[in-house]
């Protein structure tokens, strides 16, 4: 089972990290293979809500506290060899949850012991009422029992949220994953940014509509994999954005032209950015890759000026020869 890697803290943009033979990965495709169940919290029998609540507070615990030993000691045996990459991750999500209370949002059994094979699945997920509350997407899943903890850092400057996947392993849950994302970025919640989205749209602001919704979706649920009737709307009015971004995308400074392959919302140092990945010209010095960053920065403001009052500021990005490297983090007011 490959890690699922946590988003905050990694200066790069929203790469996708696949969990592998054993492991659990956002997939947009429909459900296949045998039936599987989804259990919701307030449906699990008491034994079971208690003994997953235990594992979702004591490892989210770990991850505030920096506490190492406790995480590679709960790892599933096919991630164990992950480890330093697990333990980088969780000790730069630390920081979002610095000052805060955990506190448990929602928890899920995920049960695909029904599974013959590996197979990319949905499973369903209902309040006891029947009322559907979430859809999760995995790709090529092993059968086995599984769980989802979602978890808050209640008081917390930045909010932030845990999302955890877990697997069920020698009659104990065990760790096969973790994402931690920030759930207030300048003290400003998804709710704000969506509602700043649906402004900017009916002043026929485009760009800036779009990354507003890009960033009420990362703040209003720490893992991808996952879908609801909320988000779907959310989804919907930001695919009916006439004019909403496209690339590749050209900028000029001066007599040069530059593109720019991708813009993505960006919290990765806790502010609300936006990242912008450039077709560098393959300059290797760093002033140069600095004066060719800010050029490109400088440009596309020029193009996309709402973004100014938008946005804390802008990450540049650059990529050459395959590779995409971070240049450099400037605010609003210091790009020219």
């Amino acid at each position: 089972m490959r890690l699922i890697k946590i988003r905050a803290g990694i200066r790069t943009l929203h790469r996708e990290f696949r969990l592998p033979a054993a492991a659990l990965a956002l997939l947009a495709l429909p459900a296949a293979g045998r039936a599987v169940t989804c259990t919701t919290q307030g449906s699990m029998a008491p034994a079971d809500r208690n003994a997953l609540a235990i594992a979702g507070e004591r490892f989210s615990t770990a991850i505030a506290q920096q506490d190492d030993s406790t995480l590679q000691s709960a790892l599933l045996p096919t991630v164990a060899q992950q480890w330093p990459g697990i333990q980088n991750a969780a000790d730069a999500g630390s920081s979002l949850l610095k000052g805060g209370r955990i506190q448990l949002r929602d928890l899920y059994i995920l049960d695909a012991t029904s599974l013959a094979e590996p197979t990319d699945t949905q499973f369903f997920c209902s309040s006891a009422s029947g009322a559907l509350t979430v859809t999760f997407s995995m790709h090529a899943l092993p059968p086995g029992r599984y769980a989802i903890v979602l978890a808050d850092a209640v008081g917390a400057p930045l909010a932030g949220q845990i999302g955890l996947v877990l697997g069920w392993d020698a009659s104990a849950w065990k760790l096969g994953g973790l994402f931690v994302r920030p759930g207030m970025l300048d003290g400003h919640d998804g709710v704000y940014y969506w509602q700043r989205a649906r402004e900017a749209a009916h002043s026929n602001e485009p760009w800036a509509a779009y990354y507003a919704y890009e960033a009420a979706r990362s703040l209003l649920i720490p893992i991808d994999f996952i879908s609801s009737p909320n988000l779907d709307k959310l989804n919907q009015e930001q695919s009916q954005i006439a004019d909403a971004p496209k690339f590749p995308y050209t900028v000029q400074s001066g007599d040069r032209t530059f593109t720019i392959d991708s813009v993505r919302f960006d919290d990765s140092i806790g502010q609300p950015d936006l990242g912008v990945v450039y077709q560098s010209t393959g300059v290797t010095d760093p002033a140069a890759q600095r004066t060719e960053a800010i050029a490109v920065l400088s440009a596309f403001l020029r193009a996309q000026p709402i973004l100014r009052s938008s946005f804390h500021g802008l990450w540049a990005y650059s990529s050459s020869n395959g590779k995409v490297a971070a240049v450099l983090e400037l605010p609003m007011s210091q790009i020219p």
